[in-house]
């Protein structure tokens, strides 16, 4: 069962209400004063939820949590879910901060419920701070012109998606996608209706993603498709999957009907594999691809 959506809520022109407390013994401050300092250590703001669930365990035990803020596309459940929820919109003013759900086997009295929301306001502000350092971040690690990830959130994604594949044993696959003749669309058409071709092929990769993959411009006329638990068969059939649509893709631009295709390299993570050999090896394959008339997809030998 879950409650009505509560809003809690903080005027950012006063910032008393951030330190009321349910009651006013030297233990329970002690205890508020402890999230205070934990929820100023980071600003990563699925690190905080981590903090304030750990630090409300002190005072509402729970069995789980789960944070969802659409706008920044994060979706962050820890611990196990329940029958009885309790769910509370985040805003400071007309400023929204997301989504915070408590979750356990037994309901919450209420009691319960009124320190939940007094002890979530001490998360609005330094949740605030974090969700404005994220949106910077990202903005730092998107390509300009196409919308995507640039090169440096590759590097970044690929060491933590390695990390991620060894510690929960799942498959990782790398795709490497280039626009065929790339060069003689700008040559023959101009930079500008190059720059529209760049933006098409994009947004047909990303139609034929999962939500769970990711995609970066590497450079130029490359792009780099991470698929986490994805072996070598489903990453082949993802990559083909995109260039059926790229070549089928009506691109116009500027008046003009351009003819797009591409070609892609696979690679799958082996063991021994480090980010450079797993992207290297992906390389090699769309080299193969190009140097067999382009227009394909072509897996690493390994992967065969």
């Amino acid at each position: 069962m879950a409650t009505p959506l509560s809003h809690i809520e903080a005027d950012s022109g006063d910032a008393s209400n951030l330190y009321r407390v349910a009651g006013t013994s030297a233990a329970t401050m002690q205890l508020a004063l402890g999230l205070s300092r934990a929820l100023q250590t980071s600003l990563d703001p699925t690190r905080l939820v981590d903090l304030f669930s750990d630090h409300m365990q002190g005072f509402v035990s729970h069995d789980g949590m789960l944070y969802r803020n659409d706008a920044l596309d994060i979706q962050h459940r820890l611990g196990g879910q329940g029958r009885h929820r309790c769910t509370y919109s985040l805003n400071i003013g007309d400023e929204p901060l997301g989504e915070l759900v408590f979750c356990r086997g037994r309901k919450f009295s209420a009691a319960e419920t009124a320190l939940m929301e007094d002890y979530l306001c001490y998360l609005l502000y330094p949740l605030r701070n974090a969700l404005l350092y994220q949106t910077a971040l990202n903005m730092a690690q998107k390509d300009p012109l196409t919308g995507v990830y640039n090169r440096g959130a590759m590097d970044e994604a690929l060491r933590r998606e390695i990390g991620f594949s060894r510690r929960q044993s799942c498959s990782l696959s790398l795709v490497i996608l280039d626009i065929d003749l790339f060069k003689s669309i700008n040559d023959d058409y101009g930079h500008i209706i190059g720059d529209c071709v760049l933006k098409a092929v994009a947004n047909s990769i990303q139609n034929c993603m999962r939500s769970a993959d990711q995609l970066f411009r590497y450079g130029g006329e490359e792009f780099v498709v991470l698929m986490r638990d994805t072996d070598a068969k489903g990453a082949c059939l993802l990559a083909e999957r995109i260039r059926k649509a790229v070549e089928s893709l009506p691109c116009h631009c500027s008046g003009a009907d351009i003819p797009v295709t591409i070609s892609a390299g696979v690679s799958t993570l082996v063991e021994q594999d480090t980010p450079l050999a797993l992207f290297d090896q992906a390389d090699q394959a769309l080299y193969l691809a190009k140097q067999e008339g382009r227009n394909q997809v072509r897996c690493a030998s390994k992967d065969l």
